[in-house]
């Protein structure tokens, strides 16, 4: 009876290491899909999908305002999840940034929404800046008439 019992946490031990090692590794980048009207980003448990349409701006900044988290975490150089932003309280702002040394594109939706994005690969953050960026310039309701 005692081996069984010990077999059984052996195995629970053995399930929360994978689990723990999965949970880090689904966090440690930042996913994105890339649809015709809309841009889908997952890191772990936080997901934010954005229609090209209510894209508002796009810029390139080489830092984060001083915020103070409300869900996510920070690690190293990432910073992931939902903050507040220190000047305008009543604004969220989700952040999923992997590495905090690198510039970061900074994009406003929804008139005021306000989302923090790079990639480890500083390549593929200025590959996706210009992408939004084309999405942005290209949108009718941006031209002025």
């Amino acid at each position: 009876m005692r081996k069984q019992r010990l077999w059984l946490l052996n195995v629970l031990i053995i399930f929360a290491v994978i689990a723990c090692i999965l949970a880090f590794a689904a966090h440690s980048k930042n996913w994105t899909r890339v649809r015709a009207d809309h841009i889908s980003l997952l890191s772990g448990i936080f997901y934010k999908e954005i229609s090209f349409s209510e894209l508002d701006s796009v810029q390139m900044v080489p830092r984060i305002p001083q915020m103070e988290r409300v869900h996510g975490f920070s690690a190293w150089a990432m910073e992931k999840g939902i903050f507040l932003d220190s000047l305008h309280p009543e604004n969220r702002v989700s952040v999923y940034v992997d590495n905090l040394m690198l510039p970061k594109i900074r994009i406003v939706h929804n008139d005021s929404l306000h989302l923090f994005l790079n990639f480890t690969d500083s390549l593929e953050t200025n590959g996706m800046y210009l992408f939004l960026l084309s999405k942005v310039e290209s949108d009718p309701k941006t031209k002025p008439d």
